[in-house]
């Protein structure tokens, strides 16, 4: 049954993946593959626009779900999300911090590198290195000073980003708001999937190598300890693999939330809390998930379009509540 429901989500994938490039405010047929020269500019905007979004989405939306499943193992925690830790916090501080100084890279932007996007990701990289070294204060590696240092130094830097905006002039402050809403938009030629993959598939790699491990944590460190499990390694391990793909999606997209909540527990009511499967199955329906998020966002009010992030927002508040009230969540451990 297992290896069904995976075959299943992997040929929904692929077919999703197939037909969103040609669906958008301006229609494509399929024949521009192959007749691009004789149409020029609906080969310009598939090659150059609708493709490399859909590829990008793909990518963010399996990260953010893989993210969300190993944290919540990690922390045994059902409502973990890949922002627990402050990480789109501080990726938006360094964004925030870039529009409100007017920072440019100009030898970065001869590479279609955003100047916003490169201090994104370095405030991804200094929060992930600020929790580590407060969880490190203390002897060990404990995920409940880990998720505490996480919520303090996300409630300090949402705190400093508001003051930012505050002090900005109105178009400063609209682009520092539009960014923090998430979206793909921006994303333009392949510069930015080819930006974003090596750290997706370095992180899903270690995830997937590390789900027996995963299986265990959720258990409890003491049982997993007992079978042979390295707790504090295998937590660093998880923990930078994790944090550095949520840093690097959130530095090209912006914080897209909830996807790492919803599509984990989608997941677990699909082909149950086996992370060997799990992991497999959530990475799949996790950028099947963003990429119909993001179809729906430049359709559904065309031709403006809506930021992803409003559509999952608007997704997974209700999934949330539905979560925490209304159903029992799925068991984390098999």
């Amino acid at each position: 049954m297992k290896p069904f429901i995976l075959l299943t989500l992997f040929i929904l994938a692929v077919l999703v993946i197939a037909v969103a490039p040609f669906c958008g405010i301006e229609h494509i047929p399929y024949s521009t593959l192959w007749t691009g020269e004789l149409d020029r500019p609906q080969a310009d905007i598939l090659w150059k626009i609708r493709i490399p979004r859909v590829a990008v989405a793909f990518l963010a939306g399996s990260a953010l779900a893989v993210s969300g499943m190993a944290f919540q193992a990690m922390f045994r925690n059902p409502l973990a999300t890949p922002f627990t830790l402050g990480i789109a916090s501080g990726a938006s501080l360094g964004a925030v911090v870039c529009i409100h100084t007017g920072w440019t890279f100009t030898y970065l932007h001869r590479f279609g590198i955003s100047s916003v996007s490169v201090c994104a990701l370095g405030g991804a990289m200094a929060t992930i290195l600020l929790v580590y070294g407060l969880t490190r204060v203390k002897r060990g590696f404990s995920t409940t000073t880990m998720l505490l240092a996480g919520v303090a130094v996300s409630f300090f830097f949402s705190s400093v980003i508001l003051l930012l905006q505050y002090l900005s002039d109105f178009t400063r402050t609209f682009r520092m708001l539009r960014w923090v809403m998430g979206g793909l938009e921006n994303v333009v030629d392949f510069h930015d999937v080819l930006s974003v993959a090596p750290f997706v598939v370095a992180g899903c790699l270690i995830v997937l190598y590390l789900t027996h491990e995963l299986n265990l944590l959720a258990t409890g460190d003491e049982l997993a300890a007992s079978r042979g499990v390295e707790v504090d390694r295998v937590k660093k391990a998880l923990f930078f693999a994790a944090s550095l793909m949520v840093g690097g999606v959130v530095a090209i997209c912006g914080p897209i939330g909830f996807v790492g909540l919803m599509a984990p527990h989608i997941c677990r009511l699909l082909i149950g809390p086996d992370h060997r499967w799990l992991s497999v199955a959530t990475l799949l329906f996790g950028g099947m998930f963003l990429v119909l998020c993001d179809t729906l966002a430049r359709t559904i009010i065309a031709p403006t379009e809506l930021p992803v992030g409003i559509i999952t927002a608007l997704l997974g508040g209700p999934f949330f509540l539905w979560l925490l009230l209304g159903r029992t969540p799925k068991p984390l451990a098999a």
